[in-house]
This record gives structure tokens, C-alpha cells and sequence, in this order.
């Protein structure tokens, strides 16, 4: 007998499974919380529209549900032409730019991701949400999880895409108005559950996590071979050469400086990452290489290998140590300075008139895309994580430059071998040249999934914390019964979510204001959650005919006069 049959044996009748996903606030548009709050904002699915303070949080989501034919796209937003699959028009080609998820290996333009050129300028009002169709019964759904018919097997995923707009803030996933019902009360159901208790929600099981490559699957870990290759140049460094980005004090492994620098806070960056991975047991190896410019007297470019491919990842962290002495090493002295030289001046306000000058973006790639092939092992999974914030060109020297994009794609197709996924983070530089360069292994370049655009600094240990997130295994903040999921985010201000998943914070055991959760920054990117549920095919009779509603919504406050514990909740 079959799993269909055995269903079908016991006599469960379709019922509904959630009536509806709307909204939690803990705040009205643009109130102030207590004393602390000023701006805050709540995304929310009440009524099917959206309410927006002045700290604005929008977010789009790509829902999928399988009731026994596989994976079904059953709503998403945006979603051009109602289909149910996350679409766009390209506002300046007309193109349309599809979710494609379930990676589709005859479509190269399959990603498996909500559509990553999405932010605060292209998301429509949730107001504009169509919700789609139930796939089995046909019916339009008024809400965003609407399903009348559902039997055990069944399961399905929303991964909601966040992107906090202008002020960076804390945010906090809530649920509310849970409401459950017996039903209907059949005869099956009266042998098993003689007091038509509503079994439903403890009866589905559920997960919730954060959906880092925001694909709709909870991906694991895989052994990888990681490259970080950092732009050395003195733009990183010299305030002469736009260096420095703030007069406020930051403290590197320690020590505390009287302004910061954007080199500062891709070693707070790289070694967070380094860090995390190392708690985090992973199945990885990690080198470093550099790339800076020549001087007069140079022949070749400065650029090298900082720490070759190594699963000694304190030796990692080690190299990645003083990047201001080591970067000042590299662009002063005479020609083959390298990192170890010390005779560099790392005081940014220093003359450096006499620093070697260029990027050599691509010689560094290539250096990188060497010691892989050398170092790296044949089972791993090959990345390099290329940050710049410029157009590569020439120094003083005699070399000439090799363009950027050509040695990427020498990199995602094996050439030389290991066929390697590039990202690429653009801090302020040549947009265009960074992002013609991001792609997958074996796939072309120009992929948004691969590049992050940096408009501020400060976001780079972010970015790098986020890119430490995909490494691993996908972190899950909560897995249990549907309706224990939901308490827990009705409970309180609700789950408070971590802007950066490389920083060790337990968002139930820890508290909502500690130090290890940070907030999302205010620039639009993107950020996933993931809720994904499940009505095993063991459950019995007891559940035919319950009914299980919630409302479920974001809500955030600004981290500038806020600490992150959340607006006080009155008993």
C-alpha cells in the first residue's frame, strides 16, 4: 500500500491548515516606543497592506507548497505577472527577472534566490502583493498563507527577503493573534479525540532559520577552500588618498585609534570571519593574498600571498593582525616591499606622497586562483572573496594592468583549474568592475548573488559576516512544533533576529540588547528568513477538520538612542 493510499484508508479529510498571515505591531507608524524608540516601523500583512514608519523596512518573499507533486510556487511578491514565482520587469531592458528557484540546469539563469537586484528603490508596496492561488483546490487566496486543503505529507516555505531602508535598526520577528479549532467533528476523528481538541498546530512540524543565500532550502555545510584576497592599497589606509572614513575612535585587536580607517574595518572584518568559522567547526581551509599597485623602480606589481591555504585557522587570524603596519609595508619602500618588510608608516595621516600607486586587481586574482590550484583539496568546494575599493590601473611602474573581469572568468571556468566561485565586495570603488567580475563557478559574470556593493564602509565586517554565514551551515533559530514556533514569537517583543550571523548570539538564551547582536544595516541589502512546515504522514484522525490562524510580521527600531532590548511590552 502506498503512502497516497494509506492517507486516503484513514479517511482524513482536507482541512484548513493556516487562515491567514497578518500583521503583529508593537508600534503605529512613526511612534515613538517608551523613550527610546524614535523611529520604528512594522511590516505587516493586516488586511493585506502594508503600515511603514519613518524607519523603513520592506520586504518581499517567495512561498512554495507541495502536496505531493513536488515544489509548486503558490505566491510571491513581487510577482509581475501572477504566476506565483517571484518576477520582475527590468525597468531599464523590459527583461523579466524570474525567482527561478528548484535550479534549473537548462536555465542558466536559474539562482535559486529571491531576485537579488531587489531593494529599497525596485520593491513594490505590500499593498500591490497579489497572494496567489491555492494549487489544489484553485481558490484565491486573500492571505498570504491560505491553504483549505491539506493532508499529511504536505509541506511548504515562505523565505521572506528583508531590506532595511536608510537607518540601520534592530529588527524582531513576531507572531500574534494565534487562534486554533477543532472543526469539524467526524465520526474518524470522535475514536481518536473525543473532546475535538484542536490538535493542528502541535501536530505540523516547523523550522525556522536564517536563509543566507535566500534559496528556500536549509542548506548544510560542505567542505570548503576559501580565498580572501584584499585589496592593499594606500586608498585603504592614507587619509591623503581617501582613507580614512571617520573621525571616530575604533579599537583593532586592543588597541584603539583616534580615527578609522577602511582598512581597520576589513581586519575587524576577515578576522570576525576567520573567528566564526573556527567556532563554528567548519570544514574549511582559508589563505589570504594582496594586491596593491607599483612603484617607480618596480617591475612587477605588488602582490602576493599573505597566509597560504591553511585549516590552521589561528594562523589565518594571526596573518590577518596589524593590517595597517602590514599594507603601509607593502606601498612604501623600493621595489618587492612585501608585507613583512616593516618599513612602512601606518600613521594615516602621514605623508605618502611617495607610496607606490595602482591596483592590480587581477594579478592578485591570480595569485589567489594559484594557490588553490596548488593547495587546495580535490573535494572542497573552491571560493574567492575579492574585496576593492577601486578601478584596477596602473602604478608607477613599467607593468601594464590585466583587466579584472578577463581573470575572473579565468577563475569560474578552471582556468587554471579549480573552477571557483568568485564574490566580489566593492567598498566605494568602481561598481562596474567589481560586479563584472562576481559569479559562480562555471557560470558567467555580472551576478548580483555574488557581488555586495559596500556605499558605506562601516558595513564591511557585515558583509563579511554574512559571507561567514554561507560557509557553514545555515543557522536555525528555532525547530519544534508549528505552534510552539508561534509562541515563541508571540511571546514578548518576539525572536530578536541577529544582523550579523557571524557573531555568536543565541536569540533565545541570550539577551535581546547583548553585545554579540548586532543590527542590520541601513542600506538595503538583503537579509532572509526562512519558515519552512511539514504534516507528517503519521498523523492520525485526531487533526481532521482543525483549523490553525496567526498573524506573523517584522518589526524594527533604529540602533542609533536604542540598545536593542526592544520597546517595553505592557502586562
Amino acid at each position: 500500500m502506498t503512502e497516497k493510499d494509506a492517507i486516503d484508508t484513514i479517511g482524513l479529510s482536507r482541512r484548513t491548515l493556516l487562515a491567514g498571515l497578518g500583521a503583529v505591531g508593537v508600534a503605529s507608524a512613526g511612534a515613538g516606543l517608551g523613550t527610546t524608540a524614535y523611529f520604528n516601523d512594522t511590516e505587516s500583512f493586516e488586511g493585506n497592506t502594508l503600515t511603514a514608519g519613518q524607519l523603513d523596512l520592506l520586504v518581499d518573499w517567495q512561498q512554495t507548497y507541495d502536496f505531493g507533486e513536488g515544489q509548486t510556487f503558490v505566491s510571491a511578491h513581487p510577482d509581475h505577472d501572477g504566476d506565483g514565482e517571484q518576477s520582475i520587469l527590468d525597468p531599464e531592458t523590459e527583461e523579466v527577472l524570474r525567482y527561478s528557484d528548484f535550479p534549473d540546469e537548462e536555465d542558466e539563469d536559474s539562482n535559486g534566490a529571491n531576485i537579488p537586484v531587489l531593494d529599497c528603490e525596485t520593491i513594490p508596496p505590500t499593498e500591490e502583493a497579489d497572494f496567489g492561488i491555492d494549487p489544489v483546490t484553485g481558490e484565491e487566496m486573500e492571505t498570504l498563507v491560505q491553504f483549505t486543503d491539506v493532508k499529511p505529507g504536505d509541506s511548504g516555505e515562505i523565505t521572506f527577503s528583508l531590506h532595511l531602508c536608510d537607518n540601520p535598526g534592530y529588527i524582531w520577528m513576531q507572531a500574534g493573534n494565534l487562534t486554533e479549532d477543532g472543526g469539524a467533528f467526524t465520526e474518524p476523528e470522535s475514536l481518536v479525540d473525543a473532546d475535538n481538541l484542536p490538535d493542528l498546530a502541535d501536530a505540523i512540524d516547523a523550522k525556522l532559520w536564517y536563509d543566507e543565500d535566500c534559496d528556500n532550502v536549509h542548506d548544510g555545510a560542505e567542505p570548503v577552500d576559501i580565498m580572501l584576497t584584499l585589496d592593499f592599497s594606500g586608498s585603504m589606509l592614507y587619509d591623503q588618498y581617501g582613507g580614512v572614513i571617520s573621525d571616530d575612535d575604533i579599537t583593532v585587536d586592543g588597541t584603539t585609534y583616534g580615527e578609522t580607517t577602511k582598512i581597520d574595518l576589513v581586519e575587524l572584518g576577515t578576522r570576525q570571519f576567520v573567528d566564526y568559522l573556527q567556532t563554528q567547526g567548519a570544514d574549511v581551509q582559508v589563505g589570504v593574498a594582496y594586491f596593491d599597485g607599483e612603484g617607480s623602480d618596480d617591475s612587477v606589481p605588488r602582490t602576493g600571498i599573505l597566509e597560504p591555504l591553511t585549516t590552521n585557522l589561528s594562523a589565518v587570524d594571526t596573518a590577518l593582525s596589524d593590517l595597517r603596519q602590514k599594507l603601509a609595508n607593502v606601498v612604501s619602500g623600493g621595489a618587492g616591499s612585501t608585507p613583512f618588510d616593516g618599513d612602512g608608516d601606518p600613521d594615516p595621516y602621514s605623508n605618502a606622497n611617495g607610496i607606490a600607486t595602482g591596483t592590480y586587481i587581477s594579478e592578485g586574482l591570480d595569485d589567489a586562483q594559484t594557490e588553490l590550484a596548488n593547495n587546495g583539496r580535490s573535494n572542497a568546494e573552491k571560493r574567492n572573496i575579492v574585496l576593492s575599493d577601486g578601478e584596477s590601473f596602473n602604478g608607477d611602474g613599467s607593468t601594464q594592468y590585466a583587466p579584472p573581469a578577463s581573470a575572473a572568468a579565468d577563475a569560474r571556468a578552471a582556468s587554471p583549474a579549480p573552477a571557483t566561485d568568485v564574490y566580489t565586495i566593492n567598498v566605494n570603488g568602481s561598481a562596474s568592475v567589481l560586479q563584472a567580475m562576481a559569479g559562480p563557478a562555471g557560470g558567467s559574470g555580472g551576478d548580483p548573488v555574488f557581488f555586495n556593493d559596500v556605499d558605506d564602509p562601516l558595513n564591511i565586517p557585515t558583509v563579511f559576516g554574512n559571507l561567514a554565514a554561507q560557509t557553514v551551515a545555515e543557522k536555525v533559530i528555532m525547530e519544534d512544533s508549528l505552534g510552539n514556533v508561534l509562541d515563541a514569537l508571540a511571546d514578548g517583543n518576539g525572536i530578536p533576529l541577529d544582523g550579523n550571523r557571524s557573531t555568536i548570539y543565541d536569540e533565545f538564551a541570550d539577551p535581546a540588547d547583548d553585545a554579540d547582536r548586532e543590527a542590520f544595516r541601513g542600506d538595503g541589502v538583503m537579509h532572509c528568513i526562512a519558515l519552512s512546515w511539514e504534516l507528517p504522514f503519521d498523523v492520525g484522525n485526531e487533526i481532521q477538520g482543525d483549523t490553525l490562524g496567526f498573524d506573523l510580521g517584522f518589526y524594527t527600531e533604529q540602533e542609533r538612542h536604542n540598545d536593542g532590548s526592544g520597546p517595553d511590552i505592557a502586562a
